[in-house]
């Protein structure tokens, strides 16, 4: 039997990697962990989900008392902007959950290999100038920010989602190409701070692959908020000029070109996976068109013994996803039967109001069968009037014939935290009749989930 550094060597030490490591570990497995990063916790923690929720969050207490909200309340304040302070809560944050992670690996015995993993071959990585095997590898290297053709990266005029979170004043005029999540919810920052936004989208609508009617709706609120759209419009090039930009855009379909002035300009046109220097060759792999690994069912490659989870392989690139396949690939290893059901991977925009959604679309589910669809409004809920928050609606599809619920769809302040309600529900083959009779507390945002299941059968009480 060969004689291995480590039973398991995770690359990449994000959500996906550092679950993965942490379980191995627990299992009782040898577990080192590959890293470049000075802190734990990928792109995830350190510069992306983490550090922009603070911000959000911060932004909402802002605008809250600059736009009246508070007042309405009877809380009378003039907000000041401390953006400084602001930006040190956010670091603050960051500091506390990626030192939280260090914790855990020298709880968990598990080694932080610092540096850069290179395959020598399918059971050796080289990590600096340093070699290491392991009887399993995991590939959990994460994704970057996907650039765009033309357009350079400086983090000060032009930024990605790394930058957006650095600026150190307002920008007076912020561009953001791509209408996706990352663009919305770094625009929504912005604009509530006092920036002129404007989102330019290629694509007719907003938040490809969400619900019909959730794109339509989260439009119509975003410009109620004061965001510009440029929709079904392509960017064709981005001059700086000193401390400015000059974004030029045209119509996608062709037409007459246009020139926005911008103060900065956020590059958010999606993300790639993390390959590149890796030498996958070496090790006998190679990526799809996507630049993904593939994997089975299992989360394995096609060489025995090395594995690929998170952004890496194929499924939606969100950290939740990542965590779930770190844990699978961890008993899978030990020989235990871990599973990540990719059909029930809940998507959240934290916005404000949130946008969440789970299983299939309107639009899907109509190419698949007779289905039946209940919608309640927010503003027939007793919590979401109290909390002066009317916006939004929750939406359930369920198949026409056996009533299982094939997909939720929630705009509401919370609908990151309902939306594991209906996942749960789903997980366990729910149908909308189930969740109608189950018992939701009074009065929470969640009975509008109840009413929407009873809305499948035409049968809502506060509507």
């Amino acid at each position: 039997m060969a004689d291995y550094d480590y039973d398991v060597l995770v690359i990449g030490a994000g959500p996906g990697g550092y679950v993965a490591a942490i379980r191995a570990a627990q299992l009782g497995l040898r577990v080192a962990c590959v890293e470049s990063r000075e802190t734990l916790g990928g792109t995830c923690l350190n510069v992306g989900c983490i550090p922009s929720k603070a911000m959000l969050h911060a932004s909402e207490y802002f605008d809250a008392a600059a736009n009246g909200a508070m007042a309405k309340m009877g809380i009378k304040v003039t907000p000041e902007l401390d953006l400084a302070a602001m930006h040190a809560q956010r670091l603050d944050a960051v500091k506390g959950l990626t030192g939280g992670i260090e914790f855990l690996f020298k709880k968990n015995k598990v080694e932080w290999l610092k540096g850069r993993a290179s395959f020598v071959d399918a059971t050796t990585v080289s990590v600096g100038d340093r070699k290491v095997t392991a009887k399993d590898i995991v590939i959990a290297t994460g994704s970057s920010v996907t650039p765009l053709p033309g357009v350079e990266v400086d983090q000060k005029v032009v930024v990605d989602s790394t930058g957006a979170l650095e600026f150190s004043r307002v920008p007076k005029h912020l561009v953001v190409i791509g209408g996706g999540v990352i663009g919305l919810e770094m625009g929504s920052i912005w604009r509530r701070l006092g920036a002129k936004v404007t989102v330019v989208e290629y694509l007719d609508q907003i938040l490809p692959g969400f619900d019909g009617d959730v794109r339509k709706e989260a439009l119509k609120l975003f410009k109620k908020q004061g965001i510009e759209f440029k929709t079904g419009t392509k960017v064709t090039g981005v001059a700086v000029n000193g401390d400015k930009a000059t974004v030029t855009v045209e119509p996608a379909k062709g037409g007459e070109a246009q020139a926005l002035e911008a103060d900065n300009v956020l590059v958010a046109i999606g993300r790639r996976p993390n390959t590149d220097g890796l030498n996958l060759e070496a090790a006998g792999l190679s990526t799809n068109q996507r630049g993904q690994v593939e994997v089975d069912h299992d989360l394995a490659t096609k060489v025995d013994g090395i594995w690929a989870i998170g952004d890496v392989a194929p499924g939606l690139m969100l950290a939740h996803k990542a965590e779930d396949e770190g844990i699978a690939v961890a008993e899978n290893i030990a020989g235990q039967t871990g599973i990540v059901n990719h059909d029930l991977i809940p998507s959240v925009v934290y916005t404000m109001p949130e946008i969440a959604g789970v299983g299939l679309t309107e639009e899907a589910a109509r190419e698949k069968g007779e289905i039946k669809v209940g919608k309640f409004p927010m503003a027939g809920n007793s919590r979401a009037k109290t909390n002066h928050e009317p916006d939004g609606f929750v939406k359930i599809i369920s198949d026409a014939d056996s009533d299982r619920v094939l997909g939720v769809w929630i705009i509401t302040s919370v609908a990151g935290t309902m939306i594991a309600q209906a996942t749960q529900a789903m997980e366990f083959g729910a149908t909308s009749e189930d969740i109608a009779y189950t018992c939701h507390a009074h009065p929470t945002h969640s009975e509008a989930l109840k009413e929407a299941a009873m809305a499948v059968r035409g049968k809502p009480i506060h509507v």
